[in-house]
């Protein structure tokens, strides 16, 4: 018993010790992936020249909280809207480890592709002007900087072609059109838009709902000589309101 009469506190021995900081580190880790951060990785070449396979990149999500959704120009991670993704990229971690370590934020998922909003609700996107840029409200976009073409002649390539004479809007509420920057290399939303002569094609796929947005890519983890902080461009900052 102490001097002042107060009994000594019982440490606990260290095994105990060691499970319950366990414990309160799984549940930290549990509470930061549902509500703050989550850890991904590239599963493709759709994003470069930015972001290329196998990059670990984070992915932040209070910004999307209460009626805040994504913006023009983000780079957000997405849950499969249903038959973007093919059956090796939607498996996810195989490893009982790695299943685990990804249940708490510590290790990718699959099921989820990563690309660039290009349009909100109520926005219209045309393909494209003499310089071979996308419009979106009538704005062309300068996206220099971070799109690769990979031989097309414009930045918004549909299937097997580069054509001036497509159009997609007004974009439903609550939903939103999203491209690769490897533009010639992902299939997105500009992929899954009906062509003329589809026949099973069914109309509005191309969209993703807000729903199943994850949280928009902040840093580029890893490797370690590629970190960097992954910022809005300014080329979606002058894109007029919808009037529609």
């Amino acid at each position: 018993m102490r001097k002042n009469g107060k009994p000594r506190r019982k440490q606990l021995p260290l095994w105990q010790e060691t499970i319950l900081l366990l414990g309160v580190a799984l549940v930290l880790a549990i509470v930061i992936k549902t509500f703050f951060v989550q850890a991904f990785y590239i599963p493709s070449e759709s994003m470069e020249p930015g972001l290329i396979l196998n990059d670990r990149i984070l992915v932040e999500k209070p910004s999307y909280w209460g009626d805040s959704g994504p913006e023009r120009g983000d780079v957000v991670v997405f849950k499969d809207p249903g038959g973007w993704l093919p059956p090796t990229e939607a498996a996810g971690p195989t490893s009982p480890i790695a299943k685990a370590m990804a249940k708490i934020g510590l290790y990718p998922t699959g099921g989820h592709l990563v690309k660039r909003v290009i349009g909100v609700a109520g926005d219209t996107i045309v393909c494209c002007d003499d310089k071979g840029r996308l419009e979106v409200n009538g704005k062309a976009l300068d996206e220099d900087d971070y799109v690769k073409r990979s031989g097309a002649s414009c930045n918004g390539p549909m299937p097997n072609k580069c054509a001036s004479d497509w159009q997609v809007g007004p974009i439903p509420e609550g939903h939103i059109f999203v491209m690769g920057d490897n533009r010639s290399r992902s299939a997105d939303s500009s992929f899954h838009m009906c062509q003329s002569d589809e026949t099973e094609c069914v109309p509005g796929d191309e969209f993703v709902p807000v729903d199943l947005v994850v949280g928009k890519v902040f840093v580029l983890l890893w490797p370690a000589d590629r970190f960097r902080w992954n910022h809005r461009p300014d080329s979606f900052e002058d894109v007029p309101a919808p009037t529609s």
